[in-house]
């Protein structure tokens, strides 16, 4: 049994949030679709904050330098002078709706991260920053009567009729069966495929869906070899990966070795500040240099009271492993963090399949181009989220909704979960192979493994996986230089003639030839 909306809104982080309430906005009835509840997103994870010009000493050319800087040559100028001049009025309009970024006597606190020029990074609950916005922007959707949330709703496949997006097929919670809905347009705010990797920061259900499907259904996927490996998550024994903050070497944290040394002036003048892709590959060489599996965060020069304040909850969550972060050095190593890469989109959310939007870190709007700067990835949900609301509501004024779909559109068996035994194949695969140091053996290695098990007969979540799995590994094969979050040990330099993006067209057949575009 079919169903209709205006728009359909996939994902409700920060990005699907603010697109929703750009639709509502407009008049529109939005359904918004997610996995899990309304409040478990990548955002909901984000502890360091978010960058934006606002203090007094800070400038948009600096922003936009610094994200250039860090972006290694392959950011889109455009994009980052639109985050960086309407990313201000965006946060501003947060605070408006009662987000509650930290002060002190009023005035609002900045930290300083890694590669940038300026304390610019807002932070709310020491650590909490993300959760905090979630926790407003749910507040200000649920005041729009027109916005139906609906949790627990696993989105299958996008419905494509005549080369245009026209809904998707979803897992009804309720009805324990696939159904479909149809709108006007569709905005995809899945987010990343943090969890291709055995090693990740992200939540569980950062598995990549949303690329996956949209590949499928024919659009552009850029930059999919561009994976940013966060250099400082906890690493104790048996435990998952937890993210250390940014903002705790902002702070003064230091790196040292298993021999109490510290290292960073071997590889970095910039030391623990320099960008997140040289920190990751430094403490790499490091542990090799060593034989270790882990180097640590000293954080020891800052006092309790101090730590507890600023970052109560990884506070917490050390003392739950015997860890006090203002006496014991913190075990920590790089796991995956952000995928740079994604659905390729204009400046206003637009796909390229009509019909179809999509905002925040399921994209590759050009924004972070090989490398992304520290917190720039919750300003861009916000301002790129708004961006494709409103340009999904004034581009389809005169469209009506159609309940059909091309027969041709449906791939694999209707399953919300991904095997165990692809999962771990897969996530092993892509960190031995695909990882922070990369060379034409190991990445050969993964593709024919990935192919392989993408032969099978698989669920379309299981699909989906490899299918990503392959998409960054097919790219990080032909990009035969070392830029940004890629490195490749046997192309260690940059190449000027490989300033371009890696595009990889949408196919039915994901073990068919690569087929990379520029």
């Amino acid at each position: 049994m079919a169903q209709q909306t205006d728009f359909i809104v996939i994902g409700s982080g920060i990005a699907g949030l603010r697109a929703s309430i750009a639709l509502a906005s407009a008049g529109s009835q939005v359904t918004v679709l997610t996995k899990a509840k309304a409040s478990d997103s990548n955002t909901e994870w984000a502890q360091g904050g978010v960058a934006v010009v606002l203090s007094d000493d800070d400038n948009a050319e600096l922003h936009e330098d610094d994200t250039l800087e860090a972006g290694a040559g392959l950011c889109d100028e455009q994009a980052v002078e639109t985050l960086v001049t309407e990313g201000t009025k965006y946060i501003l309009e947060l605070i408006d709706w009662g987000t509650e970024f930290d002060r002190e006597g009023g005035k609002l606190v900045f930290t300083q991260e890694a590669a940038h020029s300026r304390r610019r990074i807002l932070h709310a609950g020491g650590d909490s920053t993300g959760k905090e916005i979630v926790r407003a922007l749910i507040a200000r959707a649920r005041q729009e009567t027109t916005i139906n949330l609906l949790p627990f709703a696993d989105t299958e496949k996008l419905l494509i009729n005549d080369r245009r997006c026209v809904g998707v097929r979803y897992a009804d919670p309720i009805l324990k069966s696939p159904r479909d809905i149809f709108a006007k347009a569709v905005v995809l705010c899945t987010g990343g495929a943090g969890q291709l990797y055995l090693h990740s920061t992200n939540p569980p259900g950062a598995t990549g869906d949303g690329i996956a499907m949209a590949y499928f259904a024919g659009a552009e996927i850029a930059d999919m070899e561009f994976v940013q490996f966060h250099p400082t998550a906890l690493s104790v024994k048996n435990a998952p990966r937890f993210l250390l903050s940014e903002a705790m070497r902002g702070e003064g944290g230091v790196l040292r070795n298993a021999h109490g040394e510290r290292f960073m002036s071997k590889y970095d003048d910039r030391l623990e500040m320099a960008p997140r892709d040289i920190v990751s590959r430094s403490i790499v060489r490091e542990m090799r240099r060593t034989g270790t599996r882990n180097v640590y965060l000293d954080m020891t020069s800052k006092t309790e009271e101090f730590l507890v304040s600023r970052f109560p909850a990884i506070s917490k969550t050390c003392a739950y492993y015997g860890l006090d972060i203002s006496k014991d050095m913190l075990p920590v190593s790089p796991a995956s963090h952000y995928c740079m890469g994604g659905v390729r989109t204009d400046l206003w959310g637009r796909t390229t399949i009509p019909g179809l939007y999509a905002a925040g870190e399921v994209t590759c709007t050009g924004v972070h181009g090989a490398n992304r700067l520290a917190s720039n990835s919750l300003l861009e949900g916000l301002v790129f989220g708004a961006r494709a609301g409103e340009a999904a509501a004034s581009d389809s004024l005169n469209i009506q909704v159609e309940e059909s779909s091309d027969e041709t559109s449906s791939y694999g068996s209707l399953s919300a979960k991904v095997s165990t035994a692809v999962r771990k194949r897969v996530k092993r695969g892509m960190w031995e192979w695909v990882g922070i140091m990369r060379d034409e053996e190991s990445l050969s290695r993964a593709y024919a493994e990935f192919r392989q098990i993408s032969r099978a007969k698989l669920s379309n979540a299981s699909r989906n996986f490899v299918t990503n799995a392959l998409l960054v590994a097919r790219a990080a094969l032909w990009r035969k230089e070392s830029r940004g979050g890629h490195f490749r040990s046997d192309y260690p330099e940059r190449s000027d003639e490989l300033r371009v993006h890696s595009i990889q067209e949408g196919d039915k057949e994901i073990d068919s030839a690569p087929r990379i575009s520029f």
